[in-house]
């Protein structure tokens, strides 16, 4: 195996760690909340990543602190009384999830740069996967033999698997090839919007219903907004660029 190889397999394997991480700390801390709740605490990685970019001794724009404040001005405002009432361990756990999700965003851009996403994103993937299923053996070993393993169940983890991680996680990493670690993040907010889309609108039987209050509404507008003055500045210096390059 050449050296170059050897590189991007212990990237891959130190994506997948971070991966692994980052997801096991979100369900942990999922339990704690309600749909629409879940949903807005985890948008804090958007918060979380320009202290972890100055950490890593990157720069950090004035326009990203203007998206981070309308964002958790948006998750403030969204979650009003319910502040209170957040378990703390919950809360833990989720933030703790934010920091390490920052950390392997960041990453993430900078080898979506030098590798091909296919190849990235299927190595990831598999690390994840073995990851996790010795995770899992190790900790309930009986589990995975008392599944009920019928062709819902079956289907149901394939679509996960294509649609959501293998087929989502290519063109997230695509995209990260054009874009910077805080652009990826704050589109990535935008997750919340969706979340309370599918919480109002699926059937019973998929999700827990989750009607939108007027303060959700308002604080998905601020998160949107936040997204847009990134998007706007992206393209902005694209356009920008674009012209130089033709004078």
């Amino acid at each position: 195996m050449s050296k170059s190889s050897k590189k991007i397999l212990l990237k891959c394997l130190l994506l997948g760690v971070l991966n692994c991480a980052y997801n096991a700390l979100y369900m942990y801390g999922l339990k704690s909340f309600d749909v629409s709740t879940g949903a807005f605490t985890f948008s804090m990685t958007v918060v979380v990543l320009p202290v972890v970019l100055i950490t890593m001794r990157k720069t950090v724009g004035a326009k990203t602190w203007i998206s981070v404040a309308l964002v958790l001005s948006g998750i403030v405002i969204a979650l009003g009384g319910s502040l209170t009432q957040i378990p703390y361990a919950g809360l833990l756990f989720m933030l703790l999830g934010c920091i390490i999700r920052s950390v392997f965003i960041v990453k993430l851009n900078d080898f979506a740069r030098e590798h091909d996403s296919i190849t990235l994103s299927v190595f990831i993937s598999a690390f994840v996967a073995v990851i996790c299923f010795v995770i899992w053996f190790v900790l309930q070993p009986s589990t995975f033999a008392t599944i009920p393993w019928s062709s819902t169940i079956i289907a149901s983890l394939f679509i996960h698997a294509y649609f959501i991680v293998a087929f989502a996680q290519t063109l997230n990493i695509f995209a990260q090839r054009r874009a910077t670690a805080t652009e990826s993040t704050i589109i990535y907010s935008l997750e919340i919007v969706f979340s309370l889309i599918w919480g109002a609108v699926l059937p019973e039987n998929l999700v827990d219903r989750a009607i939108p209050t007027p303060f959700h509404i308002i604080g998905a507008v601020l998160i949107v907004a936040g997204s847009l003055v990134e998007i706007i500045e992206f393209k902005g210096k694209r356009r920008l660029k674009n012209v130089s390059e033709k004078q």
